[in-house]
């Protein structure tokens, strides 16, 4: 049976969300997946609106649009509360550190310490988009690890070394949020 999963990364400028969801996109071709990627900002350089849409499919794929995100990621209040009603048959995961989950949602909802796990473990909080990654990749069980971690290490222009320890915290952390093998959406 053919298989669709969209995954919308959202926080602010600054955060990572563009090279997340591109080191995602790249995975999954490098794992003769298709994919596609879009990313939409505000006009503000740095602290505005960023987001990737990423889609992934073993077939081919007829809209790049993540419309009802099997995986949302809010790594800002401001992403949450924009976003988290497109997620309500998906999972949600927030960092609580920056997010402070709305009562009410009806999709399921978890609490990744993308920033503080990445700030304790590191020593800097630069690095919560790649313990994001990991865990997103985690949860999302359709594109390898090692694929997610040679993109990141082939999209990483500074700091590939901490990106990838950050990667593998991710990865690592146990959330008990894993999609199992009949969630998502059929293409």
């Amino acid at each position: 049976m053919a298989w669709r999963r969209e995954i919308l990364l959202s926080g602010f400028g600054g955060q990572g969300v563009v090279l997340a969801g591109r080191s995602l996109g790249l995975a999954a071709v490098k794992a003769d997946l298709e994919a596609t990627m879009l990313v939409s900002h505000g006009t503000e350089t740095r602290g505005g609106y960023v987001r990737s849409q990423v889609v992934i499919s073993d077939r081919e794929i007829d809209s790049p649009v993540a419309e009802r995100p099997d995986i949302f990621l809010a790594l800002s209040q401001a992403a949450y509360d924009r976003f988290r009603h497109l997620a309500a048959e998906g999972l949600t995961l927030f960092d609580g550190g920056l997010v402070r989950p709305s009562p009410g949602h009806q999709g399921r909802e978890m609490d990744l310490p993308a920033r503080a796990v990445a700030l304790e473990r590191l020593g800097t909080d630069l690095a919560a988009n790649m313990v994001a990654l990991g865990q997103v990749a985690r949860v999302l069980g359709v594109v390898p690890l090692d694929a997610v971690r040679t993109a990141v290490a082939e999209l990483s222009k500074r700091g590939r070394d901490k990106n990838l320890a950050a990667l593998a915290l991710g990865q690592a952390l146990d959330l008990g949020g894993a999609l199992s093998a009949g969630e998502g959406r059929g293409a």
